[in-house]
């Protein structure tokens, strides 16, 4: 079973997360994304992010998580959102850009390699990527929960083949330097 399919782990991360979102993120995606372009949330949790990127853009949230979808839906009943797993991301729509903040970083190696490749299909030419994860070279799990962190170079090599890397850029989310956003464009 998934961590988020309780309601009980749901609530908790709910708690856990308050007071966090991707403000600083999202004002960086702005830079390469013109305002009322169609972007996918991966992995949107309670939508936090999803409110903030609601603001510039027109979006579609995502979650594996049903109970995520439904509490969303509750307060914002017009949301176009879907029940997607981040490694096969099976949809038709076709967005301008992807965007998770720390959602990927739940996946293993192999999964991210098919969940980028998989991505590639839901974007339009030149469609972009903007993707968080934790900074380091370990895993861990917590209350069940799988954590892989990664490095800027191992994720510009996942990357190299079918993306252009635009940025990478270092921020604190708890501690200096633990995290880091890469943002993509899809080549032709």
């Amino acid at each position: 079973m998934s961590f988020f399919e309780t309601e009980e782990n749901v609530n908790k991360y709910i708690e856990m997360a308050a007071g966090y979102d991707g403000r600083e993120l999202i004002d960086i995606l702005k830079e390469y994304l013109p305002s009322d372009s169609s972007v996918l949330e991966i992995g949107m949790g309670p939508g936090v992010d999803l409110d903030i990127l609601r603001k510039s853009y027109k979006v579609w949230g995502s979650d594996y998580s049903r109970i995520f979808l439904d509490k969303y839906k509750k307060r914002v009943p017009h949301a176009d959102l879907l029940q997607l797993d981040a490694v096969t991301l099976e949809t038709d729509r076709i967005f301008d850009a992807l965007y998770s903040n720390k959602v990927l970083h739940h996946l293993n190696r192999d999964d991210l390699k098919r969940s980028l490749l998989q991505q590639k299909d839901l974007l339009r030419d030149g469609g972009l990527i903007c993707h968080s994860f934790w900074r380091g070279e370990k895993q861990e799990e917590f209350d069940g929960l799988f954590f892989q962190y990664y490095l800027e170079q191992e994720i510009r090599e996942l990357l190299s083949s079918s993306w252009k890397i635009l940025k990478t850029h270092i921020y604190r989310e708890f501690e200096d330097d633990d995290s880091f956003l890469i943002i993509a464009e899809k080549k032709g």
